[in-house]
């Protein structure tokens, strides 16, 4: 009779478990988290992460350090970085800006355009460049694992 008891338990923990495995854990199966394609107007993070983004003249302003999401998964504004500028320098691929003490400033994502120029996809943002200057700076914070005000 213990013998039948303890295989009663096994068969009931060994079909519960596969029985755990063909769910999410909040009850949803599996397949609902896969996709079978990549939606056609999604784009990938690579686009935006670490790319340098220009001003319309081909100003370079700075580079994306980080991309914001909110917790429904869409993206909400960059931190880009940027410097404080002390003049503008004409190099053989257009205009440079030399930074002198670069800090992170947040941009809205809307305020980011991807474009084409020479066949290369290029980040352009339309600022003012004393409205970079003067934004607020922030620093990313690794304990709290999000930016704050520096």
């Amino acid at each position: 009779m213990k013998k039948i008891a303890i295989v009663t338990v096994i068969a009931a923990a060994l079909t519960g478990g596969a029985y755990a495995q063909q769910t999410t854990g909040v009850g949803g199966p599996i397949e609902a988290q896969v996709l079978m394609a990549i939606p056609q107007s999604a784009t990938t993070f690579t686009e935006f992460y670490k790319q340098n983004v220009y001003a319309p003249s081909n100003l370079k302003i700075g580079e994306i350090k980080d991309v914001l999401v909110d917790k429904d998964g869409k993206i909400r504004a960059f931190i880009i970085g940027v410097g404080d500028f002390i003049g503008r320098q004409r190099t053989d691929s257009g205009l440079a800006m030399p930074f002198v003490d670069q800090r992170n400033v947040a941009v809205p994502f809307d305020a980011i355009h991807a474009t084409k120029k020479d066949g290369q996809r290029w980040l352009t943002m339309n600022v003012d460049m004393d409205s970079l200057s003067s934004a607020p700076a922030y620093k990313f914070d690794k304990a709290k694992a999000t930016w704050v005000p520096a």
